[in-house]
């Protein structure tokens, strides 16, 4: 069992898909309890999103190892003492409702603090509980789309906003916790993945800052290298090592220049293998690594020493999987469970 910062803390994870997920996993890798609670019938899409490996489905698997399940069906009647029950004895619960869905379920910060004032209650939604598109439906892409982050017809690279909604969300609930510790007093974090992906417009992109100092190289057997020589110290490291010295004053070079120095350090790069390449510069200083595949960069051996990017060893749990030892800690006994799970509620 991981411990750390936060081993006293216990959060009630209602959410769905991606944001929710990682920004209650970012809380597990700092020690939390974080309880899922899931519809009985089917659980999380995210659990049949992804690639498949022994029965599971990998997303789904990476963004919830560490945390235990509970089968609830928050739709039912009978379901808001069973939650009343769960949420006396957490510190903090996020939701990834559109507003009205929240209120109509209970589950909005407004019920739940008025009779848990110590609560903090995150919510991960499109819009925010305010403003004209509170109630819309969106993903992801819509989302980017709309803080202007795509360039067409390139579709996106990674999920920013809900990513990003993840981390303001995990900031957000840790300085909430902070300020109860002053005030005994929780709060409502509202994050909303829109303004997240609006965040993400800031930044540069590779796109800005691509020139032949940071681009990808293809090598003699099809594979890539990658190249971030930003700074003058390593475009010279590189150019010197690739045997093209007079290279070096074009670093920044614009128009046809910017063009020829692309394509001459392109053909060069195709002419060995990306072992080669790298065995040229192993004791080169200079940002330049291997575009390596998943598999590869699960085994990369900085990431072995490290011991792997999840610290924690227990899998993401079936759906359900701890719904009776959940349920038996907040008081509820072996008969009503049976009862409940009768009733399909749990």
């Amino acid at each position: 069992m991981t411990t750390g910062p936060l081993d006293d803390v216990r959060v009630l994870d209602l959410t769905r898909l991606l944001p929710g997920a990682y920004a209650t996993l970012l809380l597990v890798d700092l020690g939390a309890d974080v309880v899922k609670i899931e519809d009985p019938r089917g659980g999380d899409g995210m659990r049949t999103l992804g690639p498949l490996a022994s029965g599971r489905h990998g997303f789904f698997e990476r963004l919830n190892r560490g945390k235990r399940s509970v089968a609830l069906d928050l739709r039912a009647p009978e379901a808001a003492a069973v939650l009343d029950a769960l949420v006396a004895r957490a510190d903090v619960v996020v939701d990834s409702f559109r507003p009205s869905t929240a209120r109509r379920l209970g589950v909005d910060a407004e019920t739940l603090r008025e009779r848990h004032p110590r609560l903090v209650c995150a919510s991960i939604s499109g819009f925010g509980h305010s403003g004209p598109y509170t109630e819309r439906a969106a993903h992801d892409i819509n989302y980017q789309a709309l803080a202007g982050l795509l360039r067409p017809p390139a579709l996106p690279g990674p999920l920013v906003g809900d990513i990003g909604a993840a981390m303001q969300a995990a900031i957000g609930i840790l300085a909430a916790l902070i300020e109860r510790s002053r005030t005994g007093e929780g709060r409502f974090v509202d994050v909303p993945i829109h303004e997240a992906a609006i965040a993400w417009s800031m930044f540069p992109t590779t796109d800005d800052l691509m020139h032949a100092c940071y681009t990808i190289y293809e090598t003699s057997d099809g594979a890539w290298l990658a190249l971030g020589a930003l700074e003058p110290k390593f475009w010279r490291g590189f150019c010197e090592r690739i045997g093209r010295p007079d290279l070096v004053a074009l670093q920044r070079a614009t128009g046809d220049d910017r063009a020829r120095v692309l394509d001459e350090v392109r053909a060069i790069m195709r002419r060995r293998s990306r072992a080669d390449w790298l065995e040229t510069f192993a004791d080169a200083d200079v940002c330049l690594t291997p575009v390596s595949t998943r598999e590869e960069a699960a085994v990369d051996p900085h990431v072995v020493a490290r011991g792997g990017p999840s610290h924690d060893a227990r899998r993401a749990p079936a759906l359900g999987a701890d719904t009776d030892a959940v349920l038996g800690e907040a008081g509820i006994g072996e008969d009503a469970r049976s009862r409940l799970r009768a009733a399909g509620i749990i």
